[in-house]
Protein backbone atom coordinates (compact mmCIF):
# COMPACT_ATOMS: atom_id res chain seq x y z
CA UNK A 1 0.00 0.00 0.00
CA UNK A 2 1.21 3.31 -0.42
CA UNK A 3 0.32 7.11 -1.61
CA UNK A 4 -0.91 8.65 -4.83
CA UNK A 5 0.56 12.01 -5.28
CA UNK A 6 -2.47 13.67 -7.67
CA UNK A 7 -0.75 16.89 -9.46
CA UNK A 8 -3.68 19.23 -10.97
CA UNK A 9 -1.09 21.44 -11.49
CA UNK A 10 -0.48 25.16 -13.04
CA UNK A 11 3.29 25.61 -11.43
CA UNK A 12 4.79 28.88 -11.56
CA UNK A 13 7.49 28.88 -14.42
CA UNK A 14 11.17 29.10 -14.67
CA UNK A 15 11.55 32.30 -15.08
CA UNK A 16 9.12 33.35 -12.26
CA UNK A 17 9.70 31.62 -9.36
CA UNK A 18 11.06 34.54 -7.46
CA UNK A 19 12.39 31.84 -5.04
CA UNK A 20 14.22 33.73 -2.08
CA UNK A 21 16.98 31.13 -0.29
CA UNK A 22 15.32 29.11 2.78
CA UNK A 23 17.30 27.03 4.51
CA UNK A 24 15.79 24.28 7.09
CA UNK A 25 17.82 21.68 8.52
CA UNK A 26 16.14 17.85 8.49
CA UNK A 27 15.01 18.29 11.97
CA UNK A 28 13.18 21.04 10.95
CA UNK A 29 14.68 24.24 12.50
CA UNK A 30 14.97 26.89 10.43
CA UNK A 31 18.83 27.76 9.68
CA UNK A 32 18.08 30.59 7.36
CA UNK A 33 19.99 33.19 8.95
CA UNK A 34 23.81 30.95 8.39
CA UNK A 35 22.81 30.95 4.92
CA UNK A 36 22.27 34.26 4.05
CA UNK A 37 25.55 34.45 5.38
CA UNK A 38 26.89 31.89 2.59
CA UNK A 39 25.83 33.52 -0.21
CA UNK A 40 28.32 31.94 -2.31
CA UNK A 41 26.98 28.92 -1.85
CA UNK A 42 22.97 29.77 -1.84
CA UNK A 43 21.80 32.20 -4.55
CA UNK A 44 18.63 34.58 -2.77
CA UNK A 45 16.70 34.16 -5.68
CA UNK A 46 17.60 31.45 -8.27
CA UNK A 47 15.47 31.73 -11.25
CA UNK A 48 16.56 29.50 -14.17
CA UNK A 49 15.96 25.90 -14.50
CA UNK A 50 19.47 25.40 -13.95
CA UNK A 51 19.90 27.30 -10.47
CA UNK A 52 17.06 25.63 -9.30
CA UNK A 53 18.43 22.27 -9.90
CA UNK A 54 21.71 23.25 -8.88
CA UNK A 55 20.70 24.41 -5.52
CA UNK A 56 17.94 22.16 -4.89
CA UNK A 57 20.32 19.92 -2.73
CA UNK A 58 18.96 16.77 -4.28
CA UNK A 59 20.27 13.78 -5.75
CA UNK A 60 20.38 13.61 -9.47
CA UNK A 61 19.40 9.93 -10.47
CA UNK A 62 19.75 8.68 -14.17
CA UNK A 63 16.81 7.14 -15.68
CA UNK A 64 18.49 3.41 -15.81
CA UNK A 65 19.13 3.92 -11.74
CA UNK A 66 15.72 4.16 -11.42
CA UNK A 67 14.38 2.09 -13.81
CA UNK A 68 16.54 -0.93 -12.03
CA UNK A 69 15.13 0.74 -8.39
CA UNK A 70 11.56 -0.19 -9.35
CA UNK A 71 12.57 -3.36 -11.07
CA UNK A 72 11.42 -1.94 -14.43
CA UNK A 73 9.09 0.13 -13.15
CA UNK A 74 6.99 -3.13 -12.50
CA UNK A 75 3.41 -2.55 -12.75
CA UNK A 76 3.47 -4.78 -9.14
CA UNK A 77 5.56 -1.76 -8.00
CA UNK A 78 2.88 1.05 -8.86
CA UNK A 79 2.09 2.66 -5.54
CA UNK A 80 -0.67 5.10 -6.96
CA UNK A 81 -1.56 7.12 -9.71
CA UNK A 82 -2.32 11.04 -10.50
CA UNK A 83 -2.26 13.47 -13.15
CA UNK A 84 1.12 13.65 -13.75
CA UNK A 85 1.70 9.98 -13.90
CA UNK A 86 2.57 6.98 -11.94
CA UNK A 87 4.16 6.28 -8.58
CA UNK A 88 6.61 3.41 -8.65
CA UNK A 89 7.97 1.52 -4.64
CA UNK A 90 11.51 1.27 -5.57
CA UNK A 91 14.93 1.31 -3.03
CA UNK A 92 18.23 2.90 -2.48
CA UNK A 93 20.73 2.67 0.31
CA UNK A 94 19.61 4.55 3.64
CA UNK A 95 23.43 6.32 3.87
CA UNK A 96 24.73 6.93 0.54
CA UNK A 97 20.75 7.20 -1.70
CA UNK A 98 22.87 4.73 -4.35
CA UNK A 99 20.26 2.45 -5.99
CA UNK A 100 20.09 -0.71 -5.01
CA UNK A 101 18.29 -3.98 -5.33
CA UNK A 102 15.37 -4.04 -5.30
CA UNK A 103 13.66 -5.70 -2.06
CA UNK A 104 16.99 -4.17 -0.17
CA UNK A 105 17.77 -1.12 1.46
CA UNK A 106 15.68 1.80 2.35
CA UNK A 107 11.89 2.26 -0.21
CA UNK A 108 10.92 5.14 -1.31
CA UNK A 109 8.03 6.67 -4.09
CA UNK A 110 9.74 7.59 -7.34
CA UNK A 111 6.92 9.70 -9.74
CA UNK A 112 7.17 9.08 -13.19
CA UNK A 113 5.84 11.94 -15.68
CA UNK A 114 3.31 10.41 -17.60
CA UNK A 115 4.52 11.19 -21.58
CA UNK A 116 1.02 11.68 -22.73
CA UNK A 117 0.17 13.71 -19.37
CA UNK A 118 -1.62 17.34 -19.84
CA UNK A 119 1.25 18.24 -17.64
CA UNK A 120 4.81 18.83 -17.46
CA UNK A 121 8.36 20.19 -17.27
CA UNK A 122 6.81 22.81 -15.86
CA UNK A 123 5.24 21.14 -12.63
CA UNK A 124 8.46 18.95 -12.67
CA UNK A 125 10.44 21.55 -11.87
CA UNK A 126 8.16 23.46 -9.44
CA UNK A 127 8.10 20.70 -7.01
CA UNK A 128 11.63 20.92 -6.96
CA UNK A 129 11.69 24.60 -6.50
CA UNK A 130 10.41 24.19 -3.17
CA UNK A 131 10.84 20.85 -1.80
CA UNK A 132 14.06 20.82 -3.12
CA UNK A 133 15.10 24.11 -0.46
CA UNK A 134 12.68 23.34 2.29
CA UNK A 135 12.42 20.71 4.98
CA UNK A 136 10.44 20.43 7.79
CA UNK A 137 9.07 17.44 9.71
CA UNK A 138 5.16 18.25 7.85
CA UNK A 139 6.34 18.27 4.56
CA UNK A 140 6.93 15.16 2.50
CA UNK A 141 10.30 14.71 2.00
CA UNK A 142 11.84 15.09 -1.55
CA UNK A 143 15.48 13.17 -1.99
CA UNK A 144 16.09 13.47 -5.81
CA UNK A 145 15.13 13.08 -9.17
CA UNK A 146 16.08 12.79 -12.96
CA UNK A 147 16.26 14.63 -15.82
CA UNK A 148 17.39 12.22 -19.03
CA UNK A 149 16.14 13.19 -22.78
CA UNK A 150 12.00 13.26 -22.16
CA UNK A 151 12.43 11.53 -18.71
CA UNK A 152 11.39 13.41 -15.54
CA UNK A 153 10.70 11.43 -12.52
CA UNK A 154 11.10 12.59 -8.38
CA UNK A 155 12.24 10.57 -5.90
CA UNK A 156 10.09 11.09 -2.77
CA UNK A 157 10.17 8.95 1.29
CA UNK A 158 7.92 6.47 0.85
CA UNK A 159 4.65 7.11 3.06
CA UNK A 160 3.54 3.50 4.59
CA UNK A 161 -0.04 4.74 5.43
CA UNK A 162 -0.71 6.72 1.90
CA UNK A 163 -3.28 9.64 1.95
CA UNK A 164 -5.43 11.02 4.21
CA UNK A 165 -8.51 10.59 1.18
CA UNK A 166 -7.76 6.71 0.77
CA UNK A 167 -9.15 6.66 4.47
CA UNK A 168 -11.64 8.82 4.70
CA UNK A 169 -12.84 7.58 1.38
CA UNK A 170 -12.17 4.13 0.14
CA UNK A 171 -12.61 0.71 1.92
CA UNK A 172 -10.61 -2.42 2.70
CA UNK A 173 -8.39 -4.10 4.75
CA UNK A 174 -5.41 -1.87 3.52
CA UNK A 175 -7.57 1.13 5.01
CA UNK A 176 -7.76 1.88 8.84
CA UNK A 177 -10.60 3.81 9.49
CA UNK A 178 -9.01 7.01 11.35
CA UNK A 179 -9.93 7.44 15.00
CA UNK A 180 -11.10 11.21 16.08
CA UNK A 181 -7.63 10.58 17.91
CA UNK A 182 -5.71 10.01 14.66
CA UNK A 183 -8.13 12.64 12.99
CA UNK A 184 -6.76 15.26 15.19
CA UNK A 185 -3.20 13.99 14.70
CA UNK A 186 -3.49 14.16 11.34
CA UNK A 187 -5.69 17.76 11.17
CA UNK A 188 -2.90 19.50 13.53
CA UNK A 189 0.31 18.12 11.30
CA UNK A 190 -1.51 19.23 8.29
CA UNK A 191 -2.05 22.93 9.81
CA UNK A 192 1.50 22.77 11.22
CA UNK A 193 2.86 22.51 7.77
CA UNK A 194 0.94 25.14 6.61
CA UNK A 195 1.94 27.59 9.54
CA UNK A 196 5.49 26.32 8.65
CA UNK A 197 4.83 27.61 4.57
CA UNK A 198 2.99 30.87 5.85
CA UNK A 199 5.57 31.79 8.34
CA UNK A 200 7.60 35.13 7.88
CA UNK A 201 10.55 33.21 6.84
CA UNK A 202 9.44 31.05 4.37
CA UNK A 203 6.22 32.83 2.87
CA UNK A 204 4.90 29.94 0.57
CA UNK A 205 1.52 29.78 -0.19
CA UNK A 206 0.67 25.95 -0.85
CA UNK A 207 -2.39 26.24 -2.64
CA UNK A 208 -3.43 22.80 -3.06
CA UNK A 209 -4.69 21.93 0.60
CA UNK A 210 -6.51 18.44 0.28
CA UNK A 211 -6.74 15.09 1.38
CA UNK A 212 -5.27 13.47 -1.65
CA UNK A 213 -2.14 15.51 -0.93
CA UNK A 214 -1.85 14.96 2.89
CA UNK A 215 0.28 11.65 3.24
CA UNK A 216 0.67 9.47 6.24
CA UNK A 217 3.91 8.04 7.74
CA UNK A 218 4.26 4.61 9.57
CA UNK A 219 3.07 6.66 12.87
CA UNK A 220 0.14 8.69 11.07
CA UNK A 221 2.77 11.39 11.09
CA UNK A 222 1.02 14.12 8.30
CA UNK A 223 3.10 15.97 5.38
CA UNK A 224 1.78 17.73 2.78
CA UNK A 225 3.04 17.09 -0.99
CA UNK A 226 2.66 18.19 -4.18
CA UNK A 227 3.89 21.56 -4.37
CA UNK A 228 3.47 22.06 -8.25
CA UNK A 229 0.59 24.86 -7.73
CA UNK A 230 2.86 26.55 -5.13
CA UNK A 231 4.09 30.00 -5.12
CA UNK A 232 5.58 32.81 -3.24
CA UNK A 233 3.89 34.65 -0.73
CA UNK A 234 3.64 38.41 -0.76
CA UNK A 235 6.91 40.36 -0.39
CA UNK A 236 8.05 43.71 0.62
CA UNK A 237 5.18 46.10 1.98
CA UNK A 238 2.59 43.85 -0.51
CA UNK A 239 -0.18 42.32 1.64
CA UNK A 240 -1.58 39.81 -1.05
CA UNK A 241 -0.78 38.34 -4.31
CA UNK A 242 -3.23 38.57 -7.55
CA UNK A 243 -4.03 36.00 -10.00
CA UNK A 244 -6.81 33.93 -11.49
CA UNK A 245 -8.37 31.77 -10.04
CA UNK A 246 -6.94 27.85 -10.43
CA UNK A 247 -6.28 24.13 -8.01
CA UNK A 248 -8.99 21.30 -7.85
CA UNK A 249 -12.68 21.88 -8.73
CA UNK A 250 -15.04 21.81 -5.19
CA UNK A 251 -12.52 23.28 -3.30
CA UNK A 252 -13.33 27.07 -3.42
CA UNK A 253 -13.36 29.12 -0.52
CA UNK A 254 -16.42 30.96 0.69
CA UNK A 255 -14.39 34.16 0.70
CA UNK A 256 -14.28 33.57 -3.14
CA UNK A 257 -17.56 32.78 -3.71
CA UNK A 258 -18.79 35.59 -1.78
CA UNK A 259 -16.53 38.65 -2.59
CA UNK A 260 -14.80 36.96 -5.89
CA UNK A 261 -11.02 38.14 -4.16
CA UNK A 262 -8.55 35.79 -2.79
CA UNK A 263 -6.78 37.01 0.75
CA UNK A 264 -4.55 35.79 2.62
CA UNK A 265 -7.03 33.53 4.76
CA UNK A 266 -8.99 32.66 1.53
CA UNK A 267 -5.54 30.63 0.02
CA UNK A 268 -4.60 29.11 3.42
CA UNK A 269 -8.25 27.99 2.80
CA UNK A 270 -8.53 26.61 -0.40
CA UNK A 271 -6.65 25.34 -3.22
CA UNK A 272 -8.19 27.50 -5.95
CA UNK A 273 -5.43 30.22 -6.07
CA UNK A 274 -4.19 32.59 -8.09
CA UNK A 275 -1.32 32.35 -10.78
Amino acid sequence: MGACWSSRIKAVSPSNTGFTSRSVSRDGHDIQSSSRNSSASIPMTPRSEGEILQFSNLKSYSYNELKMATKNFCPDSVLGEGGFGSVFKGWIDEHSLAVTRPGTGMVIAVKKLNQDSFQGHKEWLAEINYLGQLQNPNLVKLIGYCLEDQHRLLVYEYMPKGSVENHLFRRGSHFQQLSWTLRLKISLGAARGLAFLHSTETKVIYRDFKTSNILLDTNYNAKLSDFGLARDGPTGDKSHVSTRVMGTHGYAAPEYLATGTISGVCQIRSPHCQE
